[in-house]
């Protein structure tokens, strides 16, 4: 077994540490006070190819793996895991297009998201159909050449933003024999009209991720705009949340990764009782769990990312790392807090950042417990 990362992949990699480093974590602090989304940032990040990293090159991608495509977005997540989420879902809506769309397709809607001059969203989640996406009732019916959708969606990523350009939108189409509700894919572009961008959600963190509601009122858009096979939209947003989930394991790591490091440096530099706090076994044997558990959350979606860039089944082990990865985080960055004690509630040292963003990893692209349901029919 080799562990090694090839050079292009280690070049990514480092690539990404020092933008996150130099560009991101400077800024990471007022970004989630002010709630304002990083457009310059967001542009720096598409001209230095970090969209299109594992999308082929005839679109305007790297050409590159998903091992690669988890490594930046680790590195990035290091620095503000909102953008980490910006990169997951844009490269989601993205990965459903080149995977399931026709050549006409791939060619007009990738170009702009790999190269990172729009912004991709994917839309599933509805307000009565959460872990549920079988449920969901947001319609689309066929007139003529035309789909028309009606329905709502909610906690959608990306689409609230200036560059956000298109969302891959489930929908019910129609009924089986057995009158369930038989799913296609769309794609809509966020100028149609009929397509509303609804409220943008007040979240305890996470505040430079942009998270809006969407509303579909006699929203037309042509038959060439289904994705994929009919009736397989959900067939196919489930095939895309393995790579989602992966992506969230990635974004997992890298905010751990950022806990640990700032633990480290408090536990090195503060003074108790006439030594730095890391002497005494208390904070010391934390720090070491916390070490372990990075390390074994990073090899898990490495693993994951490994197979799919070999394609082979890969369902278990996505799930596997997006559950211990995502679970893993809430526990680092509370024993962080727990390091830095009084100060770590403060809002002058960025531990007190990384927890209030910590939770919502077990949630987005699967819950814990579905995580569990996908592992267990695995088994």
């Amino acid at each position: 077994m080799d562990f090694a990362l090839s050079e292009e992949q280690l070049m990514i990699r480092e690539m990404c540490r020092n933008f996150a480093d130099e560009i991101i974590a400077p800024r990471a602090e007022e970004l989630e006070k002010t709630g304002e989304y990083p457009y310059d940032i967001m542009s720096q990040m598409g001209e230095l190819g970090m969209m299109g990293i594992p999308f082929a090159e005839e679109y305007g991608g790297g050409g590159g793996d998903w091992v690669s495509m988890a490594l930046c977005i680790e590195e990035i997540s290091r620095g503000d895991v909102g953008l980490g989420i910006m990169l997951d879902v844009t490269s989601m809506c993205a990965h459903e297009i080149e995977s399931f769309g026709t050549e006409e397709q791939r060619s007009r809607w990738l170009p702009p998201l790999v190269k990172g001059k729009e912004i991709g969203s994917f839309a599933l989640t509805e307000p009565d159909a959460g872990s549920d996406a079988a449920s969901i009732s947001c319609a689309a019916t066929r007139e003529g050449d035309q789909w028309v959708l009606n329905g709502a969606k909610q906690f959608i990523t990306n689409i609230g933003l200036d560059s956000g350009s298109i969302a891959v939108v489930a929908a019910v189409s129609g009924r089986d024999s057995r009158g369930r509700g038989v799913i296609d894919s769309f794609i809509v572009p966020k100028d149609t009209p009929g397509f509303t961008i609804g409220r943008r959600y007040d979240k305890m963190g996470l505040h430079s991720s942009s998270t809006h509601e969407l509303v579909f009122e006699d929203c037309r858009v042509p038959e060439e705009n289904r994705l994929g096979e009919p009736g397989k939209g959900l067939a196919q947003h489930l095939a895309t949340l393995q790579m989602g989930r992966i992506a969230i394991a990635a974004c997992s790591v890298g905010l751990a990764q950022a806990c640990l490091e700032a633990a480290l440096a408090y536990a090195r530099e503060r003074i108790q009782f006439g030594q730095p706090i890391i002497e005494y076994q208390g904070v010391s044997f934390k720090l070491a769990d916390m070490a372990v558990a990075v390390e074994l959350a990073r090899l898990m979606y490495l693993k994951a990312a490994w197979l799919k860039d070999r394609d082979l089944p890969y369902t278990f082990e996505a799930s596997a790392a997006k559950l211990y990865a995502s679970e893993m985080v809430e526990r680092v960055a509370s024993d962080a807090v727990q390091i830095h004690g009084g100060y770590g509630y403060m809002s002058d040292y960025p531990v007190s950042r990384y927890y209030r963003q910590a939770k919502v990893l077990q949630i987005v692209e699967g819950t814990s417990e579905v995580q569990r349901i996908v592992i267990t029919r695995n088994l």
